[in-house]
């Protein structure tokens, strides 16, 4: 099962620092999963990117998934890829990467969920528990209440993702996700390593303590 800190990078965020450079900070600072999402860049970029940054990531046993792009992720030798309700569906997404591969799926309707009850996806994306100005193509916020009641009902590992930093990872984690992914938590700070090594650290603890209840 997929625990801890999973980092959805946004090259837009970074301002003038070099996108390789930040990742690879949140990573030593303890990010588990690294998800690279590029919407302006052309294949070509995209899967040199992807090697990239999937060769930077190997020493530390990190996987990198591919946003959207099963093309990207196939040509680049990534651990997976994640989708949206609109992309690739999940029965060809899974032929085409193979039985091993990390295939996240989002959902953002309680339709969604319960159509992946079918699926034996790697986990669900629960897209957005709060507002992000990072993803407005949303239909709604589902909030920590979202959260406890899909976990009460599904039998998926569930990514939280949307508006979460340090003030509410712990909450995410409490409501039931197993995973908590941030954007400008990360992306967006002077200190990747340290924001890392904060929420990680948070993450753990209370994954921790709640699994001791």
């Amino acid at each position: 099962m997929m625990k801890g800190l999973y980092l959805v990078t946004d090259r837009t965020l970074c301002v003038n620092r070099p996108l390789e450079d930040v990742v690879l900070q949140a990573v030593r600072g303890g990010v588990s999963y690294v998800q690279l999402r590029e919407k302006e860049l052309s294949t070509r970029a995209f899967i040199e990117e992807a090697k990239r940054i999937k060769e930077q990531l190997l020493p530390y046993g990190v996987p990198l998934i591919i946003n959207d792009r099963v093309d990207v992720a196939l040509a680049a030798g990534a651990g997976g890829v994640h989708i949206g309700q609109d992309d690739m569906p999940y029965s060809m997404a899974r032929a085409l990467m193979g039985s091993g591969a990390i295939i996240g799926l989002s959902v953002e309707t309680w339709e969604d969920v319960e159509r992946a009850e079918e699926m034996d996806v790697s986990y669900l994306g629960i897209s957005p528990v709060f507002a992000t100005p990072t993803k407005t193509d949303t239909k709604g916020i589902w909030g920590l209440e979202g959260i406890s009641k899909i976990r009460a009902c599904s039998r998926h590992t569930l990514v939280a993702i949307g508006g979460l930093n340090a003030a509410n990872a712990g909450k995410a984690i409490l409501a039931g996700a197993d995973c908590v992914a941030v954007v400008s938590a990360i992306c967006a700070v002077p200190d990747p390593f340290g924001a890392a090594k904060e929420l990680s650290a948070l993450i753990t603890n209370v994954l921790s303590n709640r699994g001791r209840r």
